[in-house]
């Protein structure tokens, strides 16, 4: 498999676990080919063409060429300066040397952009009972902040690195994170937990999750107790980063009981809490892990790569 065919599979198989559904994808992609159409040849020249034909923003090849054949990679959900430094180490030693990093957390242009993913989350809303306009407008707020945020950051540090080093590199995020979000919605749906510790007894039958709470950093309850009963039940693992601080009170007005998520701040539990919702965190590293495993499951269905993983990965095959 090359990298730009691995690439690809990345972006299939995130479509494929979008909740937006694909018809929808591709209308954004023609609308996005429709802007780069009436740009000048000037402006065109600054253009991300990948988003012609790729969705999120925060999942790009960051460095090297689309036809490197690929037999190894390095992984690892933060694959920054150390991580690029180790892969470089290793192959002076390995039999097999590493081909490709690869990153979960965005880096270089798809960490600048990661803002442009958070949209996801307005059609999220809207599936759970919320105004479409109404879901835009409180989303408005928040992407503005995370791309003020981002601006400042020194974004290509860790490109810069691999570049130099020679080590071609990609960050798969959202494609990702659709997959344990779809994953998890099907498995609620599936098996309807009556009581939020119900919840918490199949996210520990599921590998990462297991193997988390093996170093103390099971999947816990924050908002509610043991006996809380779910009710609607919903997922919220993707579209970047946390969405609005003002959401929690249109959600339970929506119908929803209990939110399932990666992590959450301070001023979104307290938001929650004075909704009366109930919040069940999975685990951030865990969650990052099963999406990328469930996405390379997929993905290596056209060619099997050898993993040296690292950085709160590890490699969890689920054989069909």
């Amino acid at each position: 498999m090359t990298l730009k065919e691995f690439y690809n599979a990345v972006i299939e198989t995130g479509i494929e676990n979008d909740l937006r559904g694909k018809e929808e994808i591709v209308k954004l992609l023609a609308e996005e080919k429709a802007r780069f159409e009436k740009l000048d040849e000037k402006d065109k020249g600054f253009f991300d063409r990948d988003r012609l034909f790729n969705p999120f923003s925060d999942t790009r090849i960051l460095h090297g060429e689309g036809e490197l054949k690929l037999g190894k990679a390095i992984i690892g959900i933060d694959m920054e300066v150390g991580e690029v430094l180790l892969a470089y180490l290793l192959n002076k030693d390995l039999e097999r040397k590493i081909d490709l990093v690869i990153a979960h957390h965005p880096e270089g242009p798809a960490l600048v952009r990661l803002f442009d993913v958070m949209n996801l989350q307005s059609d999220m809303m809207a599936a759970y009972g919320i105004t479409l306009s109404v879901a835009e407008k409180l989303m408005e707020k928040r992407i503005g902040e995370v791309e003020r945020r981002l601006m400042p950051v020194n974004h290509n540090r860790t490109v810069d690195v691999a570049r130099l080093l020679g080590l071609p590199m990609i960050c798969i995020h959202t494609a990702a994170d659709n997959c344990v979000t779809r994953f998890l919605s099907r498995l609620f749906e599936k098996e309807t937990p009556a009581r939020l510790r119900d919840i918490l007894e199949l996210l520990r039958d599921i590998p990462e999750y297991r193997r988390s709470a093996a170093a103390q950093l099971p999947p816990r309850i924050v908002s509610g107790s043991e006996d809380s009963r779910c009710g609607k039940i919903l997922v919220d693992m993707t579209g970047g980063t946390e969405g609005a601080k003002d959401v929690f009170e249109k959600y339970a007005a929506g119908g929803v009981s209990t939110l399932v998520g990666m992590h959450i701040s301070e001023d979104h539990l307290e938001n929650a809490k004075k909704a009366n919702l109930n919040i069940v965190i999975a685990g951030h590293i865990s969650s990052d892990t099963l999406g990328l495993n469930l996405l390379l499951d997929s993905v290596e269905k056209k060619g099997r790569l050898e993993y040296v993983c690292v950085s709160g990965f590890e490699r969890i095959r689920r054989e069909a």
